[in-house]
């Protein structure tokens, strides 16, 4: 059979993976919105079929889900559109409140960017988002992967949303070898064959759906699939194995210090971490630098936020980031009005003072509130 002129360029250029003709192609795109019409995910974000999808709702899930998982976000969800039910109202709110209400998604810039993202829509754009992918872009946090979402889902424009589910269904069904990350272009390519003209949100959805339902990391569920006899994957008995990946690198352990610093038995030392870098804005206790290696705990002195009788608090608070392992020693003092420099001199960090009754009113990462845990229960 005749194939695309487009679909043969890309799909030769996409390394061990089979073809298919363009006939063939037209079938697997209705095989697979024929299923998605009968199975498809009942999700917070999603609406009913038929209806119009209102995008900033589409626009503020995509955020959250970016490396975080749908199970996760679903309450998140819902209690952000419970509290700013347009983005004019997420616009008017405070960082405070959005960075508060974001604890436990992780990955605090999108947080921040989700709020410089809604003023710019409200007070730019009158409240409505961009169409095209090319607008979207150009909004803060909006990346390719968003602005293809957005722009599929909630517009209904053709664009090709490639996520990690939609990249293992792609590998399987073309049986492309080639290892990830390097295969993220051809997989990519691949994908861009099968975006139809019509439906296009739909068939991104679909897509999502069967990676994360049917055609799932360990074991795809192959008889259930609506690609079951044109998978080359399962053809070859590669759909467990594939995609492959390389071995990722041994993340390195970095380690430092974190002040527990009380004041009349009720009070704990906070302070804000700059709004730019890792945590950005949110509070945190005090600490050191995190370093590979750690520091020397004569060293750690230098960066107390008060001169104080520090005593070291038995075992450490481990948490691990994307890129490294964090092991933190926690230091407990009491603060002496009447002793030692200023709090937070040398920080120019806002540093504040927090009843140890609520801590939970401040925006603390999940690595803080191990810290606050390990204190308290340590003698702290």
């Amino acid at each position: 059979m005749m194939r695309s002129t487009t679909a043969s360029k890309k799909i030769a250029a996409c390394e061990n993976a089979a073809a298919f003709s363009s006939g063939e192609i037209v079938r697997l795109r209705r095989a697979l919105l024929t299923w998605y019409d009968r199975h498809r995910r009942t999700l917070p974000w999603r609406v009913a079929a038929g209806e119009r999808p209102d995008p900033y709702r589409v626009w503020l899930s995509e955020i959250m889900l970016q490396q975080t998982t749908v199970k996760t976000v679903a309450p998140y969800f819902v209690d952000f559109l419970a509290r700013w039910p347009t983005v004019e109202a997420l616009a008017a709110a405070s960082l405070d409140d959005v960075l508060h209400a974001w604890q436990g998604l992780g990955y605090y810039a999108r947080a921040r960017n989700l709020h410089r993202c809604a003023q710019a829509v409200s007070h730019d754009r009158g409240g409505k988002f961009p169409e095209s992918e090319e607008a979207l872009r150009a909004l803060p946090g909006v990346g390719s992967y968003t602005a293809a979402a957005i722009a599929a889902i909630a517009f209904d424009r053709k664009a090709t949303v490639v996520d990690g589910n939609v990249e293992r269904v792609v590998a399987r069904l073309f049986a492309n070898e080639k290892p990830l990350p390097d295969s993220k272009a051809s997989l990519r390519a691949l994908a861009e064959t099968l975006t139809p003209n019509a439906r296009p949100g739909d068939h991104a959805q679909a897509m999502m759906d069967l990676g994360a339902v049917i055609c799932t990391p360990r074991r795809p569920r192959c008889s259930l699939c609506p690609w079951f006899s044109q998978c080359a994957a399962h053809k070859r008995g590669l759909e467990k194995v594939l995609p492959r990946r390389q071995a990722k690198p041994a993340r390195p352990l970095r380690a430092g210090y974190v002040f527990w610093l009380i004041r009349d038995g009720t009070e704990v030392l906070l302070r804000r971490r700059p709004e730019n870098g890792l945590l950005g804005g949110l509070m945190e206790l005090p600490s050191t630098d995190w370093c590979v290696g750690g520091l020397p705990l004569a060293d750690a002195g230098h960066a107390a936020p008060a001169e104080a009788s520090w005593r070291t608090l038995p075992g450490v608070v481990r948490h691990g980031f994307t890129h490294f392992e964090l092991e933190l020693t926690v230091l407990a003092g009491k603060f002496e009005e009447t002793v030692g420099r200023t709090i937070g001199a040398n920080e120019g960090q806002m540093p504040c003072w927090c009843r140890l009754d609520r801590l939970s009113d401040h925006a603390l990462p999940t690595v803080m509130k191990k810290v606050v845990e390990h204190a308290l229960a340590n003698g702290g």
